[in-house]
């Protein structure tokens, strides 16, 4: 599928991935213009970028950056069980994959590239990094999952249950009922609604599986952020209930980074793009914009100075 909306245009389609599962990807463009950059997002958990990211992501091409986006296993319109995930690492692979087939295309290798997640996706990011430190320009980090919060996590009985039965049925949905996300995450109402009303998004009881391997991988990053050396900007909301600002704050504190912002707002939740009402929303959004613009022109005067210097050898 693919249209033009005024000054964006969108397409997707679906990709197989290594276990002949379908995912959907998708691309927003400025029509009128090449991307000046490009964004590489991630998804959170439980929700697709198709149509919860649409309205965001055609600002960011109106801005002149082109946006591409994937739906893992398991969410949104791609292909397996519903939010199951099996082996974070597996899902990391899928994003992987797709992410550097679309930057080595045409012209994209001279563009910059930077990695944007939210929630889950922040993690995503982290992982992507990890992969290939040197190959992104930098990463866009909103209330990143690098550690559950405290009001997010399980009951006990819940956890050795967890424990008990993900060997035996690992797709098993928890039987006891977790905390109410959408409603933790999205401070306004009617966003609330649209994504109860998204058939493309999962408001029921998180599985097994997936439940040990977001805390699998919260506290393999929690344990290794000092291994983050790209630059990177990481937003959080003061009021955010869904993940914990300190971690962001200890990413920003201990990551090997030359170059890194922290940014809190206070009274914001969790959903800063999303669910906030838009004279906030829009404060992040230009701060995101504004981060991005400061690292290409920074670039771009680096790389003009390094052709003038080897002009003159």
């Amino acid at each position: 599928m693919a249209y033009i909306d005024g000054q964006v245009g969108y397409s997707e389609e679906f990709i197989e991935n290594s276990r002949g599962m379908q995912l959907l990807t998708c691309k927003w463009f400025p029509v009128n213009q090449e991307p000046r950059a490009l964004i590489f997002f991630c998804h959170g958990y439980a929700i697709d970028c198709s149509t919860t990211f649409k309205d965001v992501a055609s600002k960011f091409a109106k801005e002149g950056f082109g946006v591409y986006g994937i739906e893992y296993e398991g969410h949104g319109r791609s292909g397996g069980l519903n939010v199951y995930i099996d082996d974070f690492d597996l899902l990391i692979n899928d994003v992987y994959s797709h992410f550097s087939k679309i930057a080595e295309m045409g012209e994209n290798p001279k563009k910059k590239k930077f990695l944007m997640g939210e929630s889950m996706g922040g993690a995503v990011v982290l992982l992507l990094h990890r992969k290939k430190p040197e190959f992104w320009e930098g990463a866009i980090l909103i209330a990143p999952m690098c550690k559950i919060a405290e009001e997010m996590k399980p009951p006990k009985p819940v956890i050795s249950m967890m424990n008990l039965v993900i060997h035996l049925i690992p797709s098993w949905k928890s039987i006891l009922p977790g905390p109410d996300i959408i409603n933790l995450a999205i401070k306004q109402p009617h966003k609330r609604q649209e994504i109860k009303d998204n058939p493309n998004c999962y408001i029921g009881r998180p599985r097994m599986k997936t439940m040990s391997e977001l805390f699998r991988v919260s506290l393999d990053l929690e344990n290794r952020l000092h291994e983050v050396t790209m630059p990177f900007i990481v937003l959080h909301g003061e009021d955010d209930k869904v993940t914990d600002k300190e971690a962001s704050k200890l990413l920003y504190e201990v990551a090997s980074s030359n170059d890194k912002t922290l940014k809190l707002y206070p009274e914001m939740w969790h959903s800063l793009l999303f669910g906030e009402p838009l004279k906030k929303s829009e404060i992040v959004f230009n701060d995101i914009v504004q981060w991005m613009e400061t690292r290409i022109n920074t670039l771009q005067v680096n790389a003009n100075n390094n052709h003038e210097a080897k002009s003159q050898i």
